[in-house]
């Protein structure tokens, strides 16, 4: 199969690749590697170094994924513009591909679309309760837009198109650093180097962790399995963690000596988070397999490896 894949080179993207690689398929990404740090792509795969909105592809595929984005709340707030372009004209690129491919897209979406939930674990049926110029709506908001106009693609053109809501997923080459740090990473950095461990707010704030490989088991299925068109899945873990309590197991974990540092909390940030894969149990078959635990330790692991 020929498969074209925005954000290919990036932390969730080198993972797929390398899992579709492993099947001989066809793979083109486009990446502009402004948020890749550790990955360097399989030599078979084509790849187009530059933004998928302003990337112009003649050719047709049978399945386009869009993963190119700026999920680093850090990150996004100080490239708002660009991450409103990615889910935004990236996202109309990628469906006029698909469109003129007759192929199948799927789109990673994000559960910062449900904002602060109101009710936890959430349903793909929860409509959201969101901050619609906010300082994280340049994400959130771009990355709901996105779902519309899919969605629309859908309607219009009945065009083949799934769409995924993932919640924070983490494993190895997920970066660590400056900005563009995501909280598993960082804080298995800060303890690996026996720096301070920093938490926004008072660290009762919740999340749901779904290690890498669960993720890419996932989105294989909403690829590949049939009868799919126009649904909506969570893609995630239904099993709260406060992240103080993520902020001890990885010092326990770690054997690091490190203290924790309570920071300002960050504006807008969701209180609580949490998948209900009700529906994804029931219609890919899927659930998360790997424990927090084990998808710590091998996250830790690695990062000693780097480090």
């Amino acid at each position: 199969m020929k498969i074209l894949i925005s954000g290919g080179a990036g932390f969730l993207g080198s993972f797929l690749v390398e899992s579709l690689i492993k099947e001989d398929h066809d793979i083109t990404v486009v990446d502009d590697f402004s948020t890749v740090k550790y990955h360097a792509l399989p030599e078979k795969v084509k790849l187009i170094k530059g933004k998928i909105e302003s990337t112009d592809l003649n050719e047709k595929f049978d399945y386009v994924v869009h993963l190119a984005a700026r999920p680093s709340p850090e990150d996004y707030i100080q490239h708002p513009v660009e991450t409103a372009m990615s889910n935004s004209m990236g996202t109309y690129k990628m469906l006029e591909i698909t469109r003129k491919s007759d192929g199948v897209m799927v789109y990673t979406s994000s559960s910062e679309v449900y904002g602060s939930a109101e009710i936890v674990p959430t349903p793909e049926t929860y409509w959201g309760k969101v901050n619609p110029n906010g300082i994280r709506s340049c994400y959130d908001e771009s990355k709901r837009f996105s779902e519309a106009l899919i969605m629309s693609y859908y309607r219009e053109y009945g065009l083949d198109v799934r769409i995924q809501r993932p919640f924070n997923v983490y494993g190895p080459r997920l970066r660590e650093d400056g900005s563009y740090g995501r909280v598993v990473s960082r804080f298995i950095y800060q303890a690996i180097k026996g720096e301070d461990i920093t938490i926004f707010g008072d660290g009762n704030q919740t999340r749901a962790f779904l290690y890498v490989d669960d993720w890419v088991n996932a989105t294989l299925k909403m690829m590949f399995l049939k009868s799919l068109k126009g649904e909506v899945f969570n893609v995630g873990s239904n099993k709260e963690m406060k992240i103080i309590d993520l902020a001890n197991m990885i010092l326990e974990m770690s054997g690091s000596t490190s203290k924790i540092k309570f920071l300002p909390p960050r504006p807008d940030d969701p209180p609580r988070r949490a998948a209900d894969i009700s529906k994804a149990r029931e219609k890919l078959g899927w659930e998360p397999k790997v424990s927090v635990e084990d998808g710590l330790k091998k996250t830790i692991e690695w990062f000693r490896e780097q480090l």
